[in-house]
């Protein structure tokens, strides 16, 4: 008996789902698979395209395995599209002139862009927004334009919106509906949306059509008329007004089609030939509908791979719900978001000051039938599952806030077994239940692998684990693992992983709460650069671009100055720096400045200069030591007793850089009057006639906790080698986001068994923690000086190499208390948008 050959026409993320779901039902090991794929590269996440522009690479968003393909022997075919079938003869002729004949044809073509008919619309200057190459092209045109306009206001449009903004253009959306985002919300949340958007610095046009394309003699765009008789002066369209399915390819096999447009299929998503399959954005659907989201293309996948193994089941219909964040403002409609149920009711909350609006449709009989929520979409999780059913709580309760009339709190273990947590892969409360921990969960289900959306349920969902463990993948603490990394001498997260995991989550990716913190254990321990190697995929968004992420997607730059003792030189180039960047400056609580506002690209100038003027990196991202406060002592104060100054500036430069388990702070004073505020440190010192005491897990932060003196009238050699000990025991022994506040106070025997440690060495431990902190004091290296000494590593802040040197006057400024502040932007989608 003759091996059956599955020819699959299209690599997207369904045709990439299909091929999972052969391989799970071991398909893939009694049939030839062979895959035509049009773009160059593999199937990569399109719900997270925008992610491009924000520092991912496109391996980064790959979907496929390295050795996927090869480990269950498909045939991936890279740029070399389907282009003619010969149905009766079942065979399939790619571009590049390959032939294969097949038994069974799956189409997952996909859809794409629709541009409106309107007068040079192929224009140079004018692009789509679908493709990794597309994000390529626009990067690339933008480097000699100022003003961008979007065409359509929907999900996509927003992001691309919100890429132009990035890329540090002036930025139109023209929506021919009346708002924005017009098929997933209401007009009362798009009048929300709008406030948000306009209040980012982009000019939106709703109501109001594109009539044509203007061009210049050259031939390139320099605006567009709209309808409404206005003309917007622009150099860069992009036209992202919805997508159609792409169907041509089973147009010209003579495949069904719908008056439409979409391939025709039934349950088991066969098409009018028996022997030919669609799935995904291509696809009519039994139901009339075509999906243009990815989770419907999932279920499409597994229906059609079900089909093959000869299981039963059918594709009815599914989940149109979204959710996207926008410049951390959520966003998201499930269910009858509009209201079209006869009878139904809305439950509305609305407070335009602080742009949150939500509204619940509510059905006769007091069924949740949908909503829409921007502003706060937090349950989100919650309420999607439970459309369909009559909420155990009133829906009033459901959208009021916190101390605003609803006292009770829903969680997710309210749902019922049958509710869908994971809409993109389908997956039920029930599966989830069924599962010991989130790793368990990912590869028994691929809950929480689609969008994310869903994994803050998931987590909710689990049980709580009879051991201490750090997370679902690992069953040690983190002083466990901090133990196993140093004593074993591991040097990477997959080798700790596959070593000492929990047995379900080895082989997989990790999880994010154990990743970071299994990143600082490396960084404390090796003191090399953080971002070589896998490295950089553990560390946090703030860790990754070595600053501080903001609200407004910009980023800030805090030099370290040690005691904040700063000469005039240094703070004339800082203040060159601020003008020429355009950045909002401020003095910090820690004694240094902050510059906000700047864009990834630009890191790289700013820090050049002022690693030139012999500043570094003041860890102001890291889970490090942040300052060493310190007031003047006794070289200028009447009351100091000691040079606190000196004192700051020594300790601080001695910890810069160290990995620890959370942030920590330091202060010195100069007298017990205590300007520094050292007592509210995590560790502190205070000057005396006699010398210095030490105070330690202080902590002025959400719960302020004053510290406890460990020891008194030290001199420095006695104060440095306290602290060492103390900090390097903290390090070793708190657990992940721990500050030393708590740690303290968790600490079996609480300061008195710390002073028996650190000072009287009850232990034994105290060679080896001085040991570990001299090491670190001797492996130090500024992060910001070694990336600029290495054109690899510089690479990682080239997501704007378009961006002038100097800021362009097109970029929209405005006041911050007498300063100016670029406006920038950027849109992530979270949810599983139209693709």
């Amino acid at each position: 008996m003759s091996t059956p050959t599955i020819v699959v026409v299209g690599h997207g993320m369904v045709g990439q789902r299909f091929l999972e779901a052969l391989a799970e039902r071991g398909t893939t090991g009694h049939a030839r698979i062979v895959v035509l794929c049009e773009e160059p590269r593999p199937a990569y996440d399109r719900v997270r395209l925008t992610s491009y522009f924000d520092g991912r690479t496109p391996d980064e968003l790959s979907l496929a395995d390295a050795d996927f393909m090869e480990r269950h022997g498909i045939e991936l075919y890279l740029d070399d599209p389907a282009e003619t079938v010969e149905r009766a003869a079942r065979t399939v002729t790619s571009r590049a002139g390959r032939t294969f004949t097949y038994d069974t044809l799956v189409l997952a073509t996909g859809s794409y862009p629709f541009v409106p008919p309107v007068p040079n619309k192929d224009a140079e200057g004018c692009f789509v927004y679908r493709t990794i190459e597309d994000l390529l092209a626009i990067e690339e045109y933008a480097k000699t334009a100022t003003t961008g306009a979007v065409v359509g206001g929907g999900l996509l449009g927003l992001e691309a919106a919100g890429a132009l903004k990035g890329l540090g253009l002036t930025t139109h959306i023209v929506e021919f509906a009346p708002r924005l985002m017009p098929v997933q919300v209401d007009e009362g949340g798009g009048a929300a949306l709008l406030r948000t958007i306009e209040g980012m610095g982009l000019t939106v046009h709703t109501g109001t059509g594109t009539q044509e394309i203007t061009v210049d003699d050259s031939g390139a765009v320099n605006g567009m008329a709209l309808s409404d008789g206005s003309v917007l002066a622009t150099d860069l369209v992009v036209f992202s007004a919805g997508v159609r399915p792409r169907d041509q390819l089973a147009r010209d096999m003579g495949l069904e089609v719908g008056a439409r447009g979409g391939i025709v299929v039934d349950g088991q998503c066969r098409t009018s030939d028996p022997a030919v399959f669609a799935i995904g954005e291509c696809a009519l659907a039994a139901d009339g509908r075509v999906y243009g989201l990815v989770a419907p293309g999932y279920e499409m996948a597994q229906t059609a791979a079900a089909a093959l193994a000869g299981e039963a089941g059918e594709f009815t219909g599914a989940d149109m719900s979204t959710k996207l964040k926008l410049l951390g403002v959520d966003v998201a409609s499930f269910g009858d978001a509009h209201g079209a149920a006869e009878g139904c009711l809305d439950v509305v909350y609305s407070d335009s000051r602080s742009g949150v609006y939500k509204k619940l449709v509510v059905g006769a009989g007091g069924e949740l039938l949908g909503g829409v929520l921007v502003g706060d979409a937090e349950q989100y999780g919650l309420l999607r599952p439970l459309t369909g059913s009559v909420p155990p709580v009133s829906p009033e309760q459901l959208v009021l806030p916190a101390g605003a009339g609803a006292p009770v709190a829903l969680g997710p273990s309210a749902l019922p077994d049958d509710a869908v947590i994971c809409s993109c892969h389908n997956v039920t409360k029930g599966e989830i239940c069924a599962c010991s921990s989130l790793p368990e969960v990912k590869k028994c289900t691929k809950a929480g692998t689609g969008c994310g959306s869903c994994v803050k349920v998931i987590g909710q969902l689990l049980p709580p684990s009879g051991e201490k463990g750090l997370c679902g993948c690992f069953g040690h603490t983190r002083s466990e693992l901090y133990e196993i990394v140093r004593t074993l001498r591991f040097t990477s997260y997959a080798q700790l992983l596959d070593s000492h995991g929990r047995e379900e989550a080895r082989g997989t990716d990790g999880c994010e709460i154990c990743k970071p913190a299994v990143g600082s254990i490396l960084a404390s321990l090796d003191g090399g650069y953080i971002l070589d190697g896998e490295q950089a995929a553990l560390q946090d968004t703030n860790d990754h671009f070595l600053a501080n992420l903001q609200r407004n997607g910009s980023y800030s730059i805090v030099p370290r100055i040690p005691g904040g003792e700063i000469t005039p030189e240094k703070l004339i180039v800082i203040g060159e720096v601020a003008r020429d960047y355009g950045l909002y400056t401020k003095i910090t609580g820690g004694q240094r400045i902050d510059l906000f506002g700047a864009r990834v690209d630009q890191l790289p100038g700013i820090w050049a200069r002022l690693v030139d003027a012999g500043f570094e990196s003041g860890h102001a991202y890291g889970k490090a030591l942040r300052t060493v406060k310190s007031c003047v002592g006794q070289t200028w104060c009447r009351y100091g007793v000691q040079d606190s100054v000196r004192m700051a500036i020594d300790l601080e430069l001695r910890y810069r850089g160290l990995r620890s388990p959370h942030k920590l702070k330091s202060a010195v004073s100069g007298c017990a009057r205590e300007c520094a505020e050292a007592q509210s440190k995590d560790f502190g010192i205070i000057a005396t006639a006699s010398g210095w005491n030490l105070y330690v897990g202080g902590n002025g932060g959400a719960t302020p906790r004053h510290a406890d003196l460990l020891a008194q009238d030290l001199s420095d050699t006695e104060l440095v080698r306290l602290i060492d000990r103390f900090l390097m025991f903290y390090i070793r022994t708190a657990d992940r986001l721990e500050r030393t506040s708590t740690w303290l106070e968790r600490l079996e025997g609480g300061l008195e068994h710390l002073r028996d440690v650190v000072v009287h060495d009850s232990l034994g431990l105290c060679d080896e923690l001085e040991a570990l902190m001299a090491q670190h004091v001797a492996g130090y290296r500024d992060e910001w000086a070694e990336t600029l000494r290495d054109p690899d590593r510089l690479r990682r802040f080239v997501s704007f190499v378009n961006a002038p040197d100097t800021p362009d006057p097109s970029v929209r400024f405005v006041p911050e208390r007498g300063q100016i502040k670029p406006d920038l932007t950027f849109l992530t989608l979270e949810g599983a948008g139209s693709r």
